[in-house]
């Protein structure tokens, strides 16, 4: 798909608590420039009075004070049709939305790790198949818990029945100990970054856990995108973020893209939010400031591709775009279409994917619609999404040729349903 794409933004200060964009096409008025063209929906198929639909929705979550504020962004065929910012960055300074804000994307973070990798088995380096041993030796003769007991003081450990591979870590699929599963709290004891770690000091730490269940048997949601990211590392022979500058942010714009941040950027980088005890309404949990760990933090060495970014609705589109049309964007090619779609493929069979949901299968970085009536979802079948701790979500219609984008900052956020609200007004708007 061809198109001429913009790397700039030009963000516009709203002011006051629900000001919101009037109509669509205020917007284009304002040149709330997101990174790509701006269109009128109907140019690209899309309804701009079903559009409409989408702020109201998102207005009432920050009403009844479940989120701050909300940055919500749609784009169809490489045009952006949809752009606004909502509510507050700090609720208790009444510290506006800014379209530019920095939000901590969490496990979006997973899916740009994963293209890091994949640009590395397109230049010959590995092969899917390959046991991570080969790469980090830590990985070598792993156990399995058959209690699934992360601390192996129970049951028995055995072999493992073959070794963890490359595309089980990109799948989840690797037999590693995680926060959901087993013994939950040896794990999180285990999995905390120390002040001397480095990411080949980390990664070994948790090679060295014995494994939930024996490597491409089971799907578990873990930390395995950090041993993707230390995979960059030990095949590039640059760190996971010196990588991903060079070969990915650099060359797609996304500026605003970074583990760890000197300063709030100004005041761009938004307060983290959590359910409080009155009816969920939120509290400030992290704000803004020096104080947030993403600025504050004694160890600034350990690059987590499974979580460690913070970013803004302009950067990641320009990421998601690039994946949309297969690798590439205003003329800087990450991967070729063909390697996207082996990506965007189902990896995982008929494991049970607890984490998606019914309906869904996973490929190397993203959750893939299999059955979008089992799963219940407005998206394709063949779409891929991931989402974010902190509330972030962002999919890929590939059927459709749509983006959406929903950046907010509360943890946890199992109580509200905003992140599906955005998905279904979002489709709800194509109309050819």
């Amino acid at each position: 798909m061809a198109s001429s794409l913009r790397s700039t933004i030009k963000p516009v200060l709203f002011l006051g608590s629900a000001v919101l964009f009037a109509t669509t096409t205020l917007a284009f008025a304002q040149n709330t420039d997101p990174g790509l063209p701006m269109a009128d929906p109907a140019s690209v198929g899309m309804s701009a009075d079903r559009l409409q639909r989408i702020a109201p929705a998102m207005q009432k979550y920050i009403d009844d004070k479940l989120v701050p504020g909300v940055v919500t962004l749609v784009a169809r065929k490489g045009k952006v049709v949809h752009f606004e910012s909502q509510g507050f960055m700090d609720v208790d300074s009444r510290k506006a939305m800014r379209p530019d804000a920095m939000f901590r994307i969490a496990s979006m973070t997973k899916p740009i790790t994963s293209v890091a990798l994949m640009m590395l088995w397109e230049e010959g380096k590995f092969q899917l198949r390959d046991p991570v041993s080969k790469f980090i030796p830590d990985f070598a003769d792993q156990r399995v818990s058959t209690t699934s007991d992360a601390s192996g003081n129970s049951g028995a450990l055995v072999p493992v029945a073959r070794e963890a591979t490359i595309r089980d870590m990109l799948t989840h699929t690797s037999g590693m100990a995680n926060s959901y599963m087993g013994n939950t709290s040896h794990y999180a004891s285990q999995a905390m970054v120390m002040p001397n770690d480095t990411l080949e000091s980390y990664i070994g730490r948790l090679a060295k856990m014995p494994l939930n269940y024996q490597p491409g048997e089971e799907w578990q949601y873990s930390a395995a995108t950090d041993v993707v990211g230390r995979l960059v590392e030990v095949i590039s022979g640059q760190t996971l973020a010196e990588f991903m500058d060079e070969r990915i942010f650099g060359p797609l714009g996304m500026n605003d893209t970074h583990f760890f941040l000197d300063d709030d950027k100004g005041g761009r980088l938004m307060s983290q939010y959590t359910p409080g005890p009155d009816n969920n309404q939120i509290v400030l949990q992290d704000p803004g400031s020096n104080r947030s760990r993403w600025i504050d933090n004694e160890n600034k060495r350990v690059y987590r591709g499974a979580g460690g970014l913070v970013s803004t609705p302009h950067d990641y589109l320009r990421f998601q775009q690039a994946m949309l049309n297969g690798g590439e964007l205003d003329g800087a090619r990450l991967l070729s279409p063909n390697t996207l779609d082996l990506m965007m493929e189902n990896h995982t069979g008929d494991l049970d994917l607890w984490l998606p949901g019914p309906g869904m299968g996973f490929g190397l970085g993203w959750a893939v619609v299999e059955d979008r009536g089992e799963a219940a979802s407005p998206m394709s079948e063949g779409s891929v999404y991931w989402g974010g701790a902190y509330c972030t979500i962002s999919w890929i219609d590939r059927e459709n040729e749509l983006i959406g984008i929903l950046m907010t900052q509360v943890r946890p956020y199992g109580h509200i349903n905003i992140r599906q609200d955005f998905q279904v007004l979002a489709s709800q708007a194509i109309v050819e």
